[in-house]
């Protein structure tokens, strides 16, 4: 019974956190793509008028809200359950490291297949040149998604344009991002609980040492909803916004596969990237990179420190309610 309650609760912190993201950091994602895109990076690595790139900041959103929250939830029941069952199969001397880049990398796979679809029609909408009240008012998803149904090689085989550029990107960065985040976070746990053993107070970071009272507990609970999320958050901002300079060429190239979904044909990632190199320099294959570097720090905070958060949240409520029964 308590392993399916574990697994609901997976599930919805998953989900609250992306939905939370979505919704606060996507401005900063979209004026990412722009910048990336041929549009307005242009063949010479010219920038386009400022104006352009702040339009319809949520253009795209109704497709990775759709396609976000289950993937989400797909990630982290995935990447728990792998880091469960390394740790149960594998001996206490097998480096913690390496079993939290295997976990990040299983569930990447697993998300991917979901998120691919979304990420096409999201970033196709994200540079939709639109104008008039007429065009404002229609769907961008929707807009987008009728340009790549309509263009050569069908709608499925488009929708999945990129998929692998998207792994290329997402498993380097998910393993470096969560290696360097369980890292930090425990190192600052542990520099926190030895200022706790140092001023000879509990440890308040713990639902087990609330149990006292009613108030007592909700006291507690507020305690360690709040320092999971400072510690979560600043541990996630660090990791991600690291993993994120790293892999941004990877990044600019999977922008382009999946804005050529829409157009008449698609190249190899290999001639995208010798083309942005050889047309823009190095600065063309790093675009975007300090956009990336503070949207992923910002979005990975609130994303992993809000999945933290709620787990605890909905564990307090189940406890209170088994109590309670």
């Amino acid at each position: 019974m308590r392993d399916n309650s574990t697994q609901v609760e997976i599930l919805a912190a998953g989900a609250v956190a992306a939905f939370t993201v979505d919704l606060l950091i996507y401005p900063l994602d979209t004026i990412k793509t722009r910048y990336q895109s041929k549009g307005l990076a242009g063949q010479s690595g010219s920038t386009a008028p400022i104006s352009n790139g702040f339009r319809g900041l949520y253009q795209g959103i109704g497709s990775v809200i759709f396609a976000t929250l289950p993937a989400a939830a797909i990630f982290f029941l995935s990447y728990e359950s792998a880091k469960s069952a390394l740790k149960s199969s594998l001996p206490d001397t097998a480096p913690q490291p390496a079993m939290h880049a295997i976990a990040s990398a299983g569930a990447e796979l697993a998300s991917c297949t979901v998120l691919t679809p979304a990420e096409v029609i999201k970033q196709n909408a994200q540079v939709l040149q639109r104008s008039g009240s007429r065009s404002s008012n229609r769907s961008s998803s929707i807009e987008a998604l009728q340009m790549v149904w309509r263009s050569e090689g069908g709608a499925t085989r488009r929708l999945w344009t990129g998929y692998t550029a998207l792994l290329a990107r997402n498993l380097p960065f998910t393993a470096l991002q969560f290696t360097l985040f369980e890292f930090f976070r425990g190192h600052i746990w542990n520099w926190r609980k030895d200022l706790w053993n140092h001023d000879g107070q509990a440890n308040s970071g713990t639902l087990q040492n609330t149990i006292q009272s009613k108030e007592a507990r909700e006291n507690g609970l507020k305690t360690a909803i709040v320092e999971t999320g400072i510690v979560t958050g600043a541990s996630a901002a660090l990791s991600g916004s690291l993993a994120a300079l790293m892999t941004t060429p990877l990044d600019v190239v999977k922008t382009r596969i999946m804005l050529s979904a829409g157009g008449p044909s698609t190249e190899s990632a290999s001639r995208i990237a010798s083309r942005i190199v050889r047309q823009e320099g190095i600065r063309g294959i790093f675009r975007g990179a300090m956009l990336r570097g503070l949207w992923t720090a910002l979005g990975s905070g609130l994303y992993l420190g809000s999945y933290e958060m709620a787990k605890i949240w909905l564990k307090g409520l189940s406890e209170e309610h088994g109590d309670l029964s």
